[in-house]
């Protein structure tokens, strides 16, 4: 019975909301993380981030407002990144994941927290943090907009997955411990024993004076060492299977995705293309290059 309730309102909603197939394929020629999706995905994505703009808020800051065009292919890229976590998952788990989810804020620029924390000594340490995007458990999402379009490629970085990252590490508790709510078929103490290792080699590194093989952000806390880790999965699969397989493979059984083998069909798309387009020798002094 419940099923036929969904159907039919699922069959209410596109009547009411027609879907913007343009606008779409316009927010996937956008995004790589997008553009390497299958049909299949891509169809199943795409109704996706549409119900969550009918069903979520996004806000851009009134300063950004006066001077940023944020179209509906930019909105269905942002709402398109957030669903991409969840796109392994059946329509009732992906709908609960987000259910603490109310609005994305997008602010102009890279903001400021006061921060207290306490250390293993107990003394109370105060500091000034610089954040490109924030998460609570039942606040908005808030996520500066540099940040934001600095996101979708595959170079490890997204603030969109790391901070809805966040939202699902929230489905148990009411702040991030890296430990979210799990399917049957993942062990707490499996879970526990991946992600204690990969924590434990992050700080050895860090005890050595050498960079980890991932963000060393992820060395700062349980909760981030999870979002970076679900950054990395989904946008640097390459490096993080290499750096920890282990963790590779859990997270592909929690996502119910394997990003790796999407990364590998774009790199195949990209050399088949360039090998039928002429060669040019002409160098463009005035190029810009991605940092």
């Amino acid at each position: 019975m419940f099923r036929r309730l969904r159907h039919w309102q699922a069959r209410g909603f596109e009547r009411r909301h027609p879907f913007p197939h343009t606008d779409w394929a316009e927010a996937r020629s956008r995004v790589p993380l997008l553009a390497a999706l299958n049909d299949d995905d891509a169809q199943q994505l795409g109704q996706r981030a549409w119900r969550f703009l009918h069903d979520k808020r996004v806000s851009l800051h009134k300063e950004l407002a006066k001077t940023t065009s944020f179209d509906l292919p930019a909105h269905l890229a942002l709402a398109a990144q957030i669903c991409l976590l969840t796109l392994g998952w059946d329509d009732d788990d992906h709908q609960e994941a987000f259910a603490n989810v109310h609005e994305v804020q997008i602010l102009p620029d890279a903001f400021q927290r006061q921060v207290e924390e306490m250390d293993e000594f107990g003394v109370m340490h105060e500091y000034v943090d610089e954040r490109a995007g924030e998460t609570s458990f039942q606040g908005p999402v808030v996520v500066s907009f540099p940040d934001l379009m600095g996101s979708g490629d595959w170079n490890g970085f997204n603030v969109l997955i790391h901070e809805f990252a966040h939202k699902l590490d929230l489905g148990n508790a009411s702040d991030v411990d890296g430990f979210p709510p799990l399917p049957r078929e993942i062990d707490p103490h499996e879970w526990h024993h991946i992600f204690t290792t990969v924590w434990e080699d992050l700080q050895a590194h860090l005890e050595r004076g050498e960079s980890p093989p991932i963000d060393d952000y992820a060395a700062t806390h349980p909760g981030e060492c999870f979002a970076v880790c679900c950054e990395h999965f989904f946008s640097a699969p390459d490096v993080l299977i290499k750096a920890y397989p282990a963790l590779y493979a859990l997270l592909s059984r929690y996502f119910r995705q394997d990003p790796l083998l999407r990364l590998s069909h774009e790199a195949h798309a990209h050399a088949s293309l360039s090998a039928t387009e002429p060669t040019s020798h002409s160098h463009n002094s005035d190029a810009s290059s991605r940092d």
